[in-house]
């Protein structure tokens, strides 16, 4: 594959945790190639400009494209659920504010990238095939600094369930609902498990589960270099968020040898294999916010938490097979042209 010169990525995004974590590693991934990387439209864009999600610098993008620079678009879902529960006019108007711009730059761009066959197939149903050619490449790690080996350990008296979500607000609280539901009905099952939650979670949903009869730890936001010391101290990761395109945080803990626990919904059937986890049937209609079937997943936890050792070496090997940040990499070097 003959390498670009120079690829700019935009927007340049602010944070570690989600689509920033992905433009850090994808920037490093390049740089590591030899490849030049910049951050602004107004510079020398080179070869190539990946659009990571939307911008609204469209004049930009088309100048770039008018002077034969390749501009390809990298998506994950869409905004949905402040249409299913009301989140603020503000938060609602954003969103839709947001698909509007996901949906221009779409039109527009020589390539698409999507993060999973979910996300591609999600896009093509409600928009129609992008005017370009269409990849799919899930996120990826490296695999060097999520791993296994560390000195933490997962605690011996005490079953620790994690989740970690960039966000537990605007609607996603749904997903903080359903882990205590699920910790809850594994300590009916004589289990004696609490929940872990790393994400931010503002003090409004700390309060309300104040009291409650699962024992919450608030982790707060997490910096990117300490999740794997967080991976490798828990015994499950539940990912709680419903249709994700592909979430960075079951990645992590695959590639740090921690169980993962699902529903099948959005991309996780795709990242979590029988032998990593296990992911089971929602039990009703996700897109519709019904209730899920926690008595399902708590069945499929125990499994997971009675064979330990074997899914923690699963989710290690599923990992090194298909989510190492070399193998990232080189996908978006081929969208990228």
């Amino acid at each position: 594959m003959s390498l670009p010169r120079r690829i700019c990525l935009v927007p340049r995004i602010p944070g570690v945790a989600g689509p920033a974590g992905f433009q850090r590693r994808l920037a490093e991934g390049l740089t590591a190639r030899g490849v030049e990387v910049c951050f602004d439209l107004q510079q020398d864009p080179g070869d190539a400009v990946l659009v990571v999600g939307g911008t609204r610098h469209l004049a930009g993008l088309r100048r770039a494209q008018r002077r034969g620079v390749r501009v390809v678009q990298r998506l994950n879902g869409m905004n949905w659920i402040h249409r299913r529960r009301f989140t603020g006019l503000r938060h609602f108007l954003r969103a839709e504010v947001n698909n509007l711009i996901l949906r221009r730059v779409r039109r527009m761009a020589d390539a698409v990238v999507y993060q999973s066959h979910f996300a591609r197939e999600w896009w093509e149903r409600e928009h129609g095939p992008a005017p370009g050619p269409a990849f799919v490449v899930h996120n990826g790690v490296p695999l060097d600094l999520y791993t296994p080996h560390g000195p933490e350990r997962p605690p011996q008296d005490v079953t620790r369930m994690l989740m970690v979500e960039g966000n537990l607000a605007g609607g996603y609280e749904i997903g903080l609902e359903s882990g205590v539901g699920l910790v809850r009905r594994l300590r009916s099952r004589g289990w004696d498990a609490e929940l872990a939650v790393a994400g931010r979670a503002p003090a409004a949903i700390q309060r309300r589960w104040e009291g409650s009869d699962v024992p919450i730890r608030w982790m707060g936001l997490v910096p990117s270099d300490r999740i794997p010391a967080l991976d490798r101290s828990a015994h499950l990761l539940y990912a709680a968020d419903l249709n994700p395109a592909c979430p960075n945080s079951v990645i992590e803990a695959l590639a740090c040898g921690l169980p993962v626990v699902a529903f099948d919904t959005g991309a996780l059937p795709e990242l979590v294999s029988r032998e990593a986890g296990a992911v089971v049937p929602y039990g009703g209609d996700p897109w519709r916010l019904d209730p899920p079937d926690l008595e399902s997943l708590a069945e499929a936890a125990e499994a997971v938490l009675r064979a330990q050792e074997r899914c923690r070496l699963g989710a290690r090997a599923r990992a090194e097979a298909h989510f190492g940040l070399d193998r990232m990499v080189e996908g978006y070097l081929e969208a990228l042209g």
